[in-house]
């Protein structure tokens, strides 16, 4: 499912972040990836979601070159990936409930399945009677369970959760490990960046252990296959020219924009405002806005999120 070929990344000629890196990961593993604070473990991360691009290297997921993704195909790509940030990220101004159904919303999921998706996974994390309170109301290890069901809401091939347990106490990492190994033995690949040691005392799950942004040591070392490249460029390829032929329309929530930022959002198939909160800094700047555009943008967003903070 995900492979890493001899990937280096440098941000600067004095800062190698990760190293001639090789590994493989299959579908239906469970692997850690650790290793001390700034070995580059949330590199490989932000490598696998096309936040950022190696300096050389090949990266997979699913037989796709990830780098050489075209980046109007990158939302429904990322919609393969389930994750879980450092920080949580659960959405301050909606309930438990509404931060899952949202990411269910996004996807034009029907009511009944949102409802149905939303309770499956409340009670999957152990919070149906928690569900009606914010964010704030709830405990450091509730929020985490809570960012661990709206990152399955899309049921991801993929499950990525970094640092799952950095903040919490022993009792509550226990219960974040034992949640993420139900959705693994329910069949999705989980991948869990920690470097927390105590994690894999007793766990018979694969380590990738990274240090100074080499590969350390793997319990489990696989051969490293690359697929047929040419093959898997005519189904990228292909993908493009779908999604190319299709016009693109976008919500009517963008009808107050100007005619080439609109066309921009087409572009890159930004259909609705949800769609472009959820973007990276990265995404942004491969737009190319000019500086009116990006003051239009910034502008539009600010209005959109005060206009929606009570819903």
């Amino acid at each position: 499912m995900v492979i890493f070929d001899t990937v280096t990344k440098k941000y600067k000629e004095s800062i190698t972040a990760l190293e001639d890196v090789s590994f493989r990961i299959d579908p239906g593993e469970f692997c850690f990836v650790v290793g001390p604070s700034g070995a580059g473990k949330s590199t490989i991360m932000k490598l696998l979601i096309r936040e950022e691009v190696p300096t050389s290297g090949s990266i997979f997921f699913n037989e796709i070159e990830v780098p050489k993704l075209n980046r109007r195909l990158l939302p429904a790509y990322r919609q393969k990936l389930g994750i879980v940030f450092q920080d949580i990220k659960l959405l301050d101004t909606k309930t438990l409930e509404e931060n899952i159904a949202f990411a269910l919303e996004i996807l034009d999921k029907s009511q009944k399945e949102i409802k149905d998706t939303t309770d499956y996974l409340l009670d999957l994390v152990g919070l149906r009677e928690r569900k009606e309170l914010f964010p704030q109301e709830l405990s450091g290890g509730e929020q985490q369970r809570g960012a661990i069901a709206r990152a399955l809401a899309n049921k991801p091939d993929l499950f990525i959760a970094d640092e799952p347990t950095g903040n919490l106490d022993s009792q509550n990492a226990m219960q974040i490990m034992d949640i993420l190994n139900r959705i693994n033995k329910n069949g999705t690949t989980v991948m869990v960046i920690s470097h927390d040691l105590n994690l894999i005392d007793g766990s018979k799950n694969r380590t990738i252990n990274i240090r100074d942004g080499r590969l350390n040591s793997d319990t489990n070392p696989k051969e490293v296959n690359i697929p047929n490249k040419q093959e898997e460029e005519k189904k990228v390829e292909k993908k493009i020219d779908s999604v190319e032929k299709k016009e693109v329309e976008i919500s009517k929530d963008f009808d107050e924009l100007s005619k080439s930022l609109k066309e921009k959002l087409k572009k890159f198939a930004i259909k609705t405002p949800e769609v472009l909160l959820n973007i990276t800094n990265s995404d942004l700047k491969s737009m190319g806005l000019s500086k009116k555009e990006n003051s239009e943008l910034a502008s539009y967003v600010k209005n959109y999120l005060n206009n929606n903070k009570n819903e």
